[in-house]
């Protein structure tokens, strides 16, 4: 007999499985809509008990409430994992394309995040601190930008906001189709370009070389 998705995962350990019972919730969410995000369809589809489903997250709400920190948990990750470089502007900007990179992997944890897909729910406190954890990597660079002098004196975690507000504009037109594919990228490095030069300490012509996170 063959094995399920939940005892293959879980030969990986608890974390893995977990993540397993996340991805097909998601999965489900795009493909079926919010009416398909239940404990019974989600523990048929991997391959476990609701008991199991239960016990790991306590109920529908708490399913959402995990998806949510998921999302911002490989945020995170992924932002964390971008090599710091000796140029602080330089690591600013990949920081920017990890973002919209990550993002376009992931769409369905994306709007989880950002566009209330699931009617009704409302971050708990404690994912509420795991989403603002997200960017403290962004005001980390911001701030050695502002240390090395590239960046005029200020506030790096609200000139760390500010990029994230337009990144994610942009971001969020692309994965909703307004922006094509051939266009997108570009318009994404304009954007924050532009949005960049404001704080610069010695602001330059809008050019590759002046792009910004």
């Amino acid at each position: 007999m063959s094995s399920t998705i939940y005892q293959d995962a879980l030969r990986s350990g608890q974390e893995a499985a977990r993540t397993a019972v996340l991805d097909c919730a998601i999965k489900l969410l795009v493909e079926e809509g919010i009416s398909a995000l239940t404990i019974r369809r989600i523990a048929a589809e991997i391959g476990t008990s609701t008991k199991v489903l239960y016990t790991m997250f306590g109920g529908k709400d708490g399913l959402a409430d995990a998806l949510y920190r998921e999302g911002f948990t490989r945020l995170r990750r992924a932002q964390q994992q971008v090599p710091c470089t000796t140029d602080p502007l330089s690591h600013l900007n990949r920081l920017g394309t990890a973002y919209r990179e990550r993002a376009l992997a992931e769409p369905a944890y994306y709007r989880v995040m950002f566009e209330q897909v699931i009617p009704g729910y409302r971050p708990s406190a404690e994912s509420l601190a795991v989403a603002a954890s997200a960017f403290d990597t962004s005001t980390e660079a911001v701030a050695a930008c502002i240390e090395a002098g590239v960046f005029r004196p200020g506030d790096a975690h609200e000139i760390s906001k500010l990029l994230w507000a337009a990144a994610h504009g942009a971001v969020s037109l692309e994965i909703a189709g307004h922006f094509p594919p051939d266009t997108a990228a570009r318009r994404y490095e304009t954007l924050m370009t532009a949005v960049g030069q404001a704080f610069l300490a010695q602001p330059e012509p809008t050019t590759d070389q002046g792009r910004t996170a």
